[in-house]
């Protein structure tokens, strides 16, 4: 008796058919098929099937042997998967997140840092909005997150990575556009990041517009003509009618971090976080 009986027996006895099991799962002619399970009863001893008109039918010694038969092919099956994972084990895997639009900066250098392990782990990388990272990292789905410091998360660790100043955003031939700088007191700005800066600078302002991220902000100060305040990496992105400007004096900043889950064990993740001033100097240096 071989495998190869077993796995017949079990196409036949699953289709119903002999010629529906050669034909369409084993791709084998009928009677070639047929052969093979008369060796099989005459081994056993014992009558499997019996031919009708409309296909087959499992005799009584048939069905117990049925059950056997794919015990035994599915032990075949996992003994093999385990021979497999042994003999080519899979590489672990390491996450890394970035806050949409910091890729282009931060990605290249950090995997330099990790030049030497690439080869014993795959990296996938993701690019997405800070509370979804957040939550990325809490679930464990991402092991290192760009991002911005996210609250109601208590089990995540932030390094600070560097603290972006926010710069005006507006059309290109806007009035205020002929100005090096500009005062908060003649720009309207975005609400979310910066209502701490307009209490300072007693600006009282009435948002028109919000923005979900980066793209959907400058659409909106090209399409209604209006001024936002972003941070300092989004002018990498500036389409040709719409430009920025700093803000004068003390302008508000909002930092981007390395987020992490204190849990997480990884040896990739470790090695990042030893390095990671090395990693600030090179990006700034850029």
């Amino acid at each position: 008796m071989e495998l190869r009986h077993l796995r017949y027996f079990v196409a036949v006895a699953e289709a119903g058919s002999l010629t529906v099991a050669a034909e369409q799962r084993l791709h084998t002619s009928q009677p070639s098929l047929s052969r093979q399970i008369r060796d099989l009863e005459d081994e056993l001893g014992a009558q499997l099937l019996t031919r009708r008109a409309r296909g087959i039918e499992l005799t009584p010694a048939g069905r117990a042997f049925l059950d056997h038969a794919r015990v035994a092919l599915a032990q075949v099956a996992a003994a093999a998967e385990a021979t497999r994972r042994v003999a080519h084990p899979a590489k672990p895997c390491f996450a890394m997140g970035f806050l949409t639009g910091h890729e282009l900066t931060w990605m290249p250098e950090a995997l330099q840092i990790l030049r030497d392990e690439l080869p014993n782990i795959d990296v996938m990388i993701s690019s997405q909005y800070s509370p979804l990272l957040a939550e990325g990292l809490s679930k464990g789905k991402i092991d290192a997150a760009f991002l911005r410091r996210e609250k109601g998360a208590p089990e995540l660790a932030y390094r600070v990575l560097v603290k972006e100043s926010l710069m005006v955003i507006l059309p290109s031939d806007h009035r205020l556009a002929a100005l090096k700088t500009i005062s908060p007191d003649t720009a309207p700005v975005l609400r979310v990041v910066i209502d701490n800066y307009l209490k300072r600078s007693g600006v009282n302002i009435t948002p028109a517009h919000e923005a979900d991220h980066l793209a959907m902000g400058m659409s909106l100060i090209a399409s209604t003509r209006g001024v936002g305040l972003l941070p300092a990496y989004a002018q990498n992105f500036l389409p040709s009618s719409v430009t920025s400007r700093p803000l004068k004096g003390d302008a508000p900043t909002v930092d981007l971090v390395l987020g992490y889950k204190k849990s997480n064990k990884s040896p990739v993740l470790k090695l990042l976080l030893s390095r990671l001033d090395e990693l600030i100097d090179q990006v700034s240096k850029k």
